[in-house]
C-alpha cells in the first residue's frame, strides 16, 4: 500500500508539471496565478512542513546544516568591501549632476522587487539593470554593460535598498501577458544535447542531488540577487543564467535580451510575496 501511494503521488507531480509545460494558445488567457500556485503545490509535496517564506534560501531549505553555516557566515558577510564598492557608484554624480537615485521613486528604496516592469511605452520589459543604465544615458553617461563590473557591483548596493519588501512584480494586459509567456515557454524549453529545461532542475527535481548539489525551487530564487559565490564571486541573476545554459551545452542567449528579461520576468513573478535580500552569500 505504501509502494502503491508512492507511486501515485508521484504520478500526480508528473501530470502537474507536464500541465505546467503546456503554454496558454493565446497570451490574452494565461493566468500568472494559476502557474505560481501549481508550482508551490509541487514543492509543498517535496518540502513537506517547510514555510513558503523559507523558499528565498534556495537549496538551504533542504540542509539545516548547511542552513546554519550559512546564517553564520551572514553575520559577517566577507564581500561588505565589494558592496561599498557599490554604493560609491551608486552614489557618484553623473554628468548632469544628478544621481541614480533621482531617477526612482523614494529614491530606490522598496523598488527592486517590482522588476521586470512594462516599460513606458506598454510594450517593452524594463529591468532593474535596464532603468538604471536609462538614467546614465539621459544624464550623457555612458551605459554600464549590463551584468557584470560596475552593474554587478552597483546593484549589489542598490537592491539592498530593497531589502526585507516583498516581491512585486505585476503582470497586466496583453502586452506583459505575451512577455510573461514567453519567459514560462523558455523556462519549460528543453535544450541543447542534455535536453535539460530550467524545469528540469528547478520544478521536477528541485530538492534532489545533482553533482553533489541539492537542486533549489524556482520560486524564491529572483529574491536575492546579485550574489557572492564563495563570498567573493559576485554574479548577477542574468549571469547564473547564462552559466546554467552554458553547462547545459547551450549557446547562451545575452544578459540584457529579450529572452533574458522575458525569463527574467517569469522567473520573477513566480516569487511575489517573498522578501528581498541583497546581497547574500552562495557557496
Amino acid at each position: 500500500m505504501e509502494s502503491r501511494r508512492r507511486s501515485l503521488q508521484a504520478a500526480s507531480g508528473l501530470l502537474l508539471a507536464l500541465a505546467l509545460l503546456a503554454p496558454a494558445l493565446e497570451p490574452a488567457h494565461a493566468d500568472p496565478e494559476a502557474d505560481r500556485q501549481q508550482f508551490l503545490a509541487v514543492y509543498a509535496e517535496r518540502f513537506p512542513g517547510i514555510p513558503v517564506r523559507d523558499y528565498v534560501y534556495g537549496a538551504l531549505i533542504a540542509s539545516p546544516d548547511a542552513r546554519a553555516q550559512y546564517e553564520q557566515i551572514m553575520d559577517f558577510p566577507p564581500f561588505l568591501t565589494e558592496v561599498d564598492r557599490g554604493r560609491a557608484l551608486w552614489e557618484m554624480p553623473l554628468a548632469d549632476d544628478s544621481h541614480l537615485a533621482d531617477c526612482f521613486p523614494n529614491a530606490a528604496r522598496g523598488q527592486a522587487g517590482r522588476y521586470p516592469r512594462l516599460d513606458a511605452d506598454g510594450a517593452s520589459l524594463m529591468t532593474f539593470e535596464m532603468a538604471i543604465n536609462r538614467c546614465r544615458e539621459r544624464a550623457g553617461n555612458v551605459p554600464w554593460p549590463y551584468a557584470t563590473g560596475p552593474m554587478a557591483l552597483a546593484t549589489a548596493y542598490a537592491r539592498g535598498l530593497s531589502d526585507a519588501m516583498l516581491m512585486d512584480v505585476s503582470v497586466q494586459g496583453t502586452a506583459a501577458l505575451a512577455h510573461y509567456e514567453r519567459g514560462k515557454a523558455l523556462f519549460f524549453r528543453r535544450m541543447g544535447p542534455l535536453n535539460f529545461a530550467c524545469a528540469s532542475c528547478h520544478l521536477q527535481n528541485a530538492g534532489r542531488i545533482l553533482r553533489t548539489e541539492i537542486l533549489s525551487p524556482a520560486i524564491g530564487q529572483a529574491t536575492h540577487w546579485p550574489v557572492f559565490r564563495g563570498g567573493e564571486t559576485l554574479t548577477t541573476l542574468q549571469g547564473r543564467y547564462r552559466r546554467c545554459m552554458e553547462q547545459i551545452r547551450v549557446v547562451p542567449f545575452a544578459p540584457g535580451s529579450e529572452e533574458m528579461n522575458d525569463l527574467e520576468y517569469f522567473h520573477s513573478y513566480l516569487s511575489n510575496g517573498l522578501p528581498l535580500q541583497a546581497s547574500v552569500f552562495r557557496k
